[in-house]
């Protein structure tokens, strides 16, 4: 399969979910503000979402364009990534519908960590297809956010039964780290792109 027809099927999904999150806003009965007020937990995580799958995205894509090879190992590293990613609708609507329960919330943090595990296991598997001394290898260097990420979600789920609301802050804390750009990649390969 070729890098481009990999990509294209991976930006497909990513816009389906996107898409699929976005369905899941319902329409207020009534016409002034307070009409808006039980939508905010649901709206409130729709955003956290949305930047979640964003993140995801952007940096799927500076993977990808650094890619120069892709075998079967990567395929299945991304339908990986790609399944727990489709489950972020499901757990957005979950813990929105139920205004941050505990239960929801960790449901969230699980396959926020999954999706950071699948991750991980696909960028390996970049990795090792191109190989060691790639510059690929090289960007991607020691990872500390990609090592700090699955800690922090992992503290979340945990934390979820105890007050929901340090969880939330915890995913939070997380989508902010990975918004800010990473150029380890992107610098390395701004030709490429």
């Amino acid at each position: 399969m070729s890098k481009a027809r990999l990509e294209a099927f991976s930006d497909g999904v990513f816009a389906i979910l996107i898409t699929i999150l976005v369905l899941e806003l319902k329409i207020p009965h009534g016409d002034d503000a307070r009409a808006l007020a039980p939508l905010l937990p649901i709206f409130l995580t729709y955003v956290l979402s949305f930047v979640y799958l964003g993140i995801y995205w952007c940096n799927h894509h500076h993977l990808l364009q650094a890619a120069t090879r892709i075998n079967g190992k990567i395929l299945w590293a991304n339908l990986h990534l790609l399944f727990w990613l489709s489950l972020v609708p499901f757990t957005t609507g979950w813990m929105g519908e139920n205004h941050f329960a505990s239960l929801p919330t960790a449901a969230y943090g699980m396959v926020l960590l999954a999706a950071g595990i699948a991750y991980y296991v696909l960028q390996g598997a970049m990795v090792a297809a191109q190989g060691p001394d790639s510059r690929l290898a090289a960007a991607i260097g020691r990872d500390l956010k990609g090592k700090i990420s699955p800690l922090l979600y992992a503290a979340a789920i945990t934390l979820a039964f105890v007050r929901e609301w340090i969880a939330d802050a915890l995913y939070l804390i997380v989508a902010l780290m990975w918004l800010v750009p990473d150029p380890r990649i992107e610098s390395r390969f701004h030709d490429s792109a």
